[in-house]
């Protein structure tokens, strides 16, 4: 097996490529090229593949890696080094990510072209998918912070382009800039800390901040009075926040639907709300070095239970899936916290591929009746069997419920979680990490089926259809898509039903390894285990690095077999194997138990209506759901306008009051009377005195030696005379 980077340059070359295309020549081209842009993933897809089929089943047991790196500038001189070095690095999990990116993102363009249909905004549209999509992928393969930074900020410019698509829309607009503000917070502070890193160890790479840790080159450093280990580690947290969409920064993502529907799959499934996780799992040794993983687990707990409990009052179906995405982003930011390393990354990879499915299962149900609204809709799934298969398996896997991708991932997250708040003797206070997480567990089970009820079950509430009748022909109330056999398109149909197929939880839990089937208790023998773990450090002390041109193929030691460990997040023995698996057991136990009531509780409340609804029960706190927490008015009318508006009016008036009036006006002033004491200075001392005083003593002096000089005798015996006389009158005196 051998790799150059003609065999994994395209796989972010291409989409680049089709996206140039499509900018320049896209209204020339059939269907505005969209075929282009699909096809572009293909290609990325396909090479994808490869890597994840050599990583997965060539070496199955091996850490393998490539990493190829050139010098982009050289500014050294002499002593002073100066240089930056840009790369490739692909691990395991950046090959499973690959795949998983570009898998996702071909399905969600496939669609796309079946509900961009005759849309206005068709060609504009798949000039920037692909780009968004060649971001992620130059994220992943990036073998350093700098350059994941410049793709980091291709896909903020690039969602800002989606989520604002239809700038006729005022509110569309508000969306997408508020999606560019709020993310630039966090970016910020990710700049920051690159800042940092790069101040002690002169390099931004990931094997280099591994080999720095390992050799103990942050000790003793600090900033600002805390370690810099903390504070870079923090501050590349805050960027992922950003990202990710984690409490408080989580504002912007439930307005990125304001875009197309398929956008928002790409938004909250395999791109941009990834990025920040993948990003907290690459800098995973710094996070601990710095002590922030408590910190991480509960900002992940508050956002995942928060954003559940927001979901609960949503009517549209679009937002019930957006404050779901911020809900498992928090799942996934838990896992990173308490040391489920390996679980956060494979709840990243169902969560995506669910999480896609049900936004094009969204974006069929919309493009089906035009309507998004729940509570207008009802009994759908007789006129969308298709999209209710496909949505079903997706609520059942989001939902924890056991054999379905959601549990695999999720419950060793709760167990991890349970083992970390309750038996690992941190402080106490950390219990409410899984007592968060395990209610927005119970919750998302409520809140998801709840949509799925008042979609696809009980009576139509948009007024009864013939399925047979004109309904679709007149545009009255298109259920006909997916029933007619004539109109079945395999376009938005099959992207559907492959993502729901990979929704089963054997495709997670071992048995691509020929070492047994599912099991819903316990330790399970997921390849995912046995393939992701955190970075060793000590490994990349000595870490080779090969040329960008050459072909190489590099394998290091085996990994250990040992059980995970869930304390550090290395692998390797662990004497509290017991405890830890007592913690997954009754995980398990609780996760399943809570699950089914949040199920049944949303069958009886909105099938049977032996509930009364969320709302009449608790109107005060309903209304308080769906203000969000009010945290848009508390960014708006306090922190914006009252704080930032009123710095900026304080600072206009200090501008205009203080600094114009007393420095520049004042200035004036003072210039003024300068000029006035020049202008005297000038005319009186230098003119009159200097210049024509000058001229007057040289004319009295000429005078005075015309007078004495006059060359007559008499004048010159009276003069001494006179001198004679004063002499002697002055001596006599």
């Amino acid at each position: 097996m051998e790799y150059t980077v003609g065999n994994i340059a395209p796989i972010f070359l291409s989409p680049v490529i089709a996206f140039v295309i499509n900018a320049f020549f896209g209204r020339k081209l059939p269907r505005q090229g969209d075929w282009l842009a699909t096809l572009s993933i293909f290609i990325s897809f396909i090479f994808s593949a490869r890597i994840f089929g050599d990583f997965v089943f060539g070496t199955f047991a091996t850490d393998f890696f490539i990493h190829k790196t050139f010098t982009w500038f050289d500014l050294s001189h002499g002593a002073n080094i100066w240089k930056v070095d840009m790369g490739i690095y692909i691990d395991n999990m950046a090959a499973i990510m690959l795949l998983m990116v570009s898998g996702v993102a071909f399905l969600i363009h496939l669609f796309s072209t079946w509900y961009m249909d005759h849309d206005e905004k068709h060609g504009r549209f798949f000039v920037f998918l692909p780009l968004f999509t060649s971001a992620m992928l130059g994220l992943v393969l990036s073998d350093n912070l700098f350059s994941l930074f410049i793709f980091w900020e291709i896909m903020g410019f690039c969602s800002y382009s989606l989520i604002g698509i239809y700038n006729k829309k005022e509110a569309a607009g508000d969306a997408s800039l508020k999606a560019f503000m709020t993310t630039r917070v966090g970016d910020v502070f990710l700049l920051l800390g690159m800042v940092a890193i790069w101040m002690v160890i002169g390099s931004v790479a990931y094997v280099d901040i591994y080999a720095a840790i390992a050799e103990g080159k942050f000790a003793g450093q600090t900033v600002i009075g805390i370690s810099l280990a903390t504070f870079a580690g923090l501050c590349i947290f805050l960027g992922g926040m950003g990202k990710s969409a984690q409490f408080p920064l989580h504002v912007w993502l439930p307005d990125a639907m304001m875009g197309p529907t398929p956008g928002s799959a790409l938004i909250h499934a395999a791109t941009m709300v990834a990025a920040g996780v993948y990003l907290s799992l690459r800098m995973y040794p710094l996070m601990v070095l710095g002590d922030l993983t408590w910190f991480i687990a509960v900002i992940g707990a508050i956002t995942a239970f928060g954003a559940a409990t927001i979901a609960l009052v949503q009517t549209d179906i679009k937002a019930v899936l957006a404050f779901s995405t911020i809900s498992q982003l928090g799942y996934m930011m838990i896992g990173v916290g308490v040391g489920s390393y390996n679980a956060a990354f494979m709840h990243l990879i169902t969560h995506a591929i669910f999480k896609a499915c049900l936004f094009l299962s969204a974006g069929s149900v919309i493009h089906s009746v035009h309507e998004q609204e729940m509570p207008k809709l009802g009994g759908l799934r007789k006129y969308l069997p298709y999209t209710h298969f496909a949505m079903m398996c997706c609520t059942l896997a989001i939902a924890g419920i056991p054999f379905f991708s959601g549990f695999v991932s999720k419950d060793r997250i709760l167990g991890d979680a349970l083992y970390f708040g309750f038996m690992a003797g941190q402080n106490p206070l950390l219990a409410i990490v899984p007592i968060l997480g395990f209610a927005g567990a119970g919750l998302t089970a409520f809140y998801m089926f709840r949509m799925m009820f008042l979609t696809f079950y009980g009576e139509n509430r948009m007024g009864h259809h013939d399925s047979h009748g004109d309904d679709h022909a007149h545009g009255d109330h298109h259920h006909g898509h997916e029933i007619h056999h004539e109109h079945l398109d395999a376009r938005s149909n099959v992207p559907l039903l492959i993502l729901s197929v990979f929704t089963l939880g054997v495709w997670f839990a071992g048995s691509l390894t020929g070492q047994g089937i599912v099991k819903v208790f316990g330790e399970k023998t997921e390849w995912f285990k046995i393939l992701v773990e955190a970075p060793k450090v000590e490994r990349f002390v000595k870490h080779p690095r090969e040329a960008f041109g050459a072909t190489d193929s590099r394998v290091k030691a085996e990994l250990p077999k040992a059980k995970y460990d869930h304390q550090s997040g290395y692998a390797g023995p662990n004497p509290d194997d017991h405890k830890i698996h007592t913690a997954h057991v009754v995980g398990a136990w609780m996760s399943i138990v809570i699950a089914f009531l949040g199920v049944f509780i949303a069958f009886l409340m909105y099938i049977k209506k032996s509930i009364k609804p969320l709302a009449s029960m608790f109107p005060g706190y309903t209304e308080t759901l769906k203000n969000k927490y009010y945290f848009d008015n508390l960014y708006v009318d306090v922190i914006i306008k009252k704080g930032l508006l009123g710095l900026n009016r304080f600072l206009s008036w200090f501008d205009m009051g203080i600094f114009d009036r007393f420095a520049v006006d004042g200035w004036a002033a003072v210039n003024r009377v300068l000029f006035k004491a020049s202008k005297w200075f000038d005319n009186v001392v230098v003119d009159a005195i200097g210049v024509d005083g000058t001229g007057v003593a040289v004319n009295l002096f000429n005078l005075v030696l015309r007078i004495v000089q006059s060359g007559k005798i008499q004048f010159y015996f009276i003069m001494l005379i006179v001198v004679l006389a004063s002499y002697i009158w002055t001596v006599n005196i």
